[in-house]
């Protein structure tokens, strides 16, 4: 199994992780003027569509680097840490969850799309909580309830952009096939 099909494969991973990147930077600065809202404003973001979007255009390898490499690219010009190889880790697990879709729907509904959302968006949130609790020796409880508002926002946020912007992105590439309607 090759890992790059195509130059064209290539070249929407490395923009993907590029845009990734740069409005998770954006997006991180604003956040961090507006502290009481931080929690909310960083979950805004491209990182985990792009991830699940790579991982449904190309296949599991190429969605986990495109999560992962999101990340650390990013965390290089804000503030990297010892959370950013798990979180990295995190957001790449998103773009298995995208080349689970490509291996096993090849014709996956919005509703699948939005399934696909919540349940990848509630395990990615739970995990990077624990891993908060864990880090910072704080009571998991008390780190999901404090995470709650913060959750709903990455619920929505990835929800919406998985059934709206996926679909689009996958038939830009050429591949109308891929995805059926409701």
């Amino acid at each position: 199994m090759r890992l790059m099909k195509s130059s064209r494969e290539l070249a929407v991973i490395s923009l993907s992780i590029a845009a990734g990147a740069v409005t998770r930077i954006g997006l991180g600065w604003i956040a961090l003027s507006a502290s009481p809202l931080y929690g909310l404003l960083i979950k805004v973001g491209l990182s985990e569509t792009l991830a699940f979007l790579s991982g449904v255009l190309f296949g599991p390898i190429q969605g986990f680097v495109t999560g992962a490499l999101i990340i650390v690219v990013s965390d290089l010009y804000m503030m990297p840490g010892p959370w950013t190889p798990f979180i990295a880790a995190i957001i790449g697990l998103i773009g298995i969850g995208g080349g689970a879709i490509h291996i096993l729907r090849k014709n996956p509904s919005l509703v699948q799309l939005g399934a696909s959302a919540i349940t990848l968006t509630l395990v990615s949130e739970l995990l990077q909580n624990i891993w908060f609790a864990v880090f910072f020796e704080l009571p998991i409880e008390a780190t999901l309830l404090m995470g709650i508002p913060s959750i709903a926002t990455a619920l929505v946020n990835n929800t919406i952009l998985f059934t709206t912007v996926v679909p689009k992105v996958v038939r830009l590439m050429g591949q109308r096939e891929r995805l059926q309607p409701i």
